[in-house]
């Protein structure tokens, strides 16, 4: 069998058994495309460790950081794994390599009033800056991710109920509040600039473009950024950065680390935990900017 026909038999069938978002299984593939054209005509069932390490070192040797080479390595391991229990091979080649050091990177903060500035940036009197301020609400009024924001669907909203129905990583389902200034922008913007933005076309997305299709993640990110510019936000800024922006906020005002780790769906609270050194930090320069002998 082919290297290709291996990597597709590979995603689909942790597509089936896992649910993986398409980012996941795009990341998988691209990484094990990548290994495999460096393996050539050899065949991906027959590498030995030795084959791994070199390989990785050539990577290293192109100027490939070492986050990168961890997560194309935690492919492997993902791919050499599901031959094992399929019983294609006995020995797995990735067991005994170690994988690169990353330090945990600390998403960058954006303060409570870059986030009014952003929040404030589109200009509602028209259709795009109506859909694009509540965009931005949303985000920063849920901590969704961005792939989740741009594929929500009407039927994921409960205007009465003020929630909203999330299927994020895995498939897992969760209900995230929504506060009163996003839903009104919400309403604002189903009531009013949808409608004119969708003409005759149908759609079942709740955000669309100004060709009625759904939004992109790319799309959206162009809009961010534009704004963020306007806004004169001079921090570098992505979509995720609302995210962020939502945990580390709600940590600094009180909140309980576990509902944070609810609301952003996070299965480990490990992964939530990154964020209150975020908070700890800016408890820190408070504290030595406003206390008498700080």
């Amino acid at each position: 069998m082919t290297s290709s026909l291996l990597i597709e038999q590979f995603l689909d069938a942790v597509w089936v058994e896992q649910g993986l978002s398409e980012n996941t299984l795009s990341a998988y593939s691209s990484d094990l495309r990548i290994f495999a054209k460096w393996l050539a005509d050899r065949s991906m069932l027959e590498v030995t460790t030795t084959d791994l390490s070199a390989f990785l070192a050539s990577r290293y040797k192109e100027g490939i950081g070492n986050r990168s080479s961890a997560r194309i390595l935690s492919s492997l391991r993902r791919f050499y794994g599901y031959y094992i229990r399929e019983n294609r091979i006995t020995v797995d080649p990735t067991g005994l390599i170690e994988p690169p050091h990353i330090g945990r990177s600390l998403p960058t903060p954006l303060s409570e009033h870059d986030v009014e500035l952003l929040l404030n940036s589109p200009e509602v009197s028209n259709l795009q800056g109506c859909r694009d301020k509540a965009m931005f609400e949303m985000l920063y009024a849920t901590g969704l991710r961005v792939s989740e924001l741009v594929a929500l669907k009407f039927d994921q909203i409960s205007i009465r109920q003020g929630v909203v129905r999330i299927v994020g990583k895995g498939n897992k389902e969760r209900l995230v509040p929504v506060g009163e200034d996003a839903m009104s922008c919400l309403e604002t913007y189903i009531e009013q600039a949808r409608p004119a933005l969708m003409g005759q076309q149908q759609s079942d997305y709740l955000f669309v473009t100004n060709r009625a299709d759904g939004m992109t993640r790319q799309a959206f990110w162009y809009i961010i950024k534009r704004h963020a510019t306007k806004a004169g936000i001079n921090k570098e800024i992505s979509p995720h950065t609302l995210r962020h922006a939502f945990a580390t906020h709600l940590l600094n005002h009180g909140a309980d680390l576990r509902v944070v780790q609810l609301l952003l769906g996070h299965t480990d609270l490990s992964t939530t935990q990154i964020y209150t050194h975020i908070a700890s930090q800016r408890l820190k320069e408070l504290h030595s900017k406003f206390h008498p002998r700080g």
